[in-house]
């Protein structure tokens, strides 16, 4: 493999900021956390701060109290079996369904639906986010218009407990990012379909616009406007 210039190596480790994968920001109340960060991941140690901040800007017309630092839209809907720990807020109109797990550290956006048995811990879900079936989504970012199939989970922490990095693995564009980070899911861009019973393993980035197809465990970058294929086989979209 030939030496990169560093120029190149710049070039290439831009395509993981929070400007490359989320295209439409305003679609989160997470913005300002956001927006301060270089690399999104670098939002995961203070959303749960954030969103004690945010609680104490919110419409009380519009959103109810449910517990300590818990606020939940007027128009959300849920279920009475699901589980809403602080701090966490869900927008209007999302749907948290039976069962549902959210231990904190959530903000939820408007439209979203938080699944059966689904399960989320230090998250941020920009707006029309799904994660509706049998999902574990921690210490991850879902950018607008996400969606998770059916028992496709995020893992956060490695087997050996040793601190993430995010790799790309593409002979043209290689890097390796520490992020001082032992719990570290995955960050989605907008508009990302992830298929059924994938499993993305710690550090995982995946660009905009990008399919996974079922049964993946995708590991490391994957680009903007690809799909991803069985056996790790990644392609542009046509």
């Amino acid at each position: 493999m030939r030496e990169i210039t560093i120029d190149e190596a710049v070039m290439m480790i831009t395509e993981v900021t929070v400007q490359a994968l989320y295209l439409e920001l305003e679609h989160t109340m997470a913005e300002p956390l956001l927006a301060e960060c270089t690399y999104p991941w670098e939002a995961l140690p203070k959303i749960s701060d954030f969103i004690k901040e945010l609680t104490k800007t919110l419409d009380k017309d519009e959103y109810e109290k449910r517990d300590e630092y818990v606020y939940v839209h007027k128009t959300a809907k849920v279920f009475d079996s699901a589980y809403i720990g602080g701090p966490c807020i869900i927008g209007p109109e999302t749907e948290v369904r039976q069962c549902a797990f959210i231990r904190g550290s959530a903000l939820v956006g408007a439209n979203c639906v938080v699944g059966n048995s689904t399960e989320l811990k230090n998250v941020i879900l920009f707006d029309n986010v799904q994660v509706p079936h049998y999902n574990y989504v921690g210490d991850s970012i879902l950018g607008y218009k996400s969606h998770m199939g059916a028992g496709s989970i995020t893992s956060n922490v490695k087997s050996d407990k040793t601190l993430v990095h995010v790799k790309s693995y593409f002979e043209d564009r290689n890097f390796d990012i520490e992020t001082d980070m032992k719990k570290f899911g995955a960050m989605l861009g907008d508009y990302v379909e992830v298929g059924c019973n994938s499993v993305l393993n710690p550090g995982t980035v995946i660009g905009h616009d990008t399919n996974i197809y079922p049964l993946s465990p995708v590991r490391g970058y994957v680009p903007p406007y690809s799909i991803y294929k069985t056996g790790g086989v990644i392609e542009p979209k046509m």
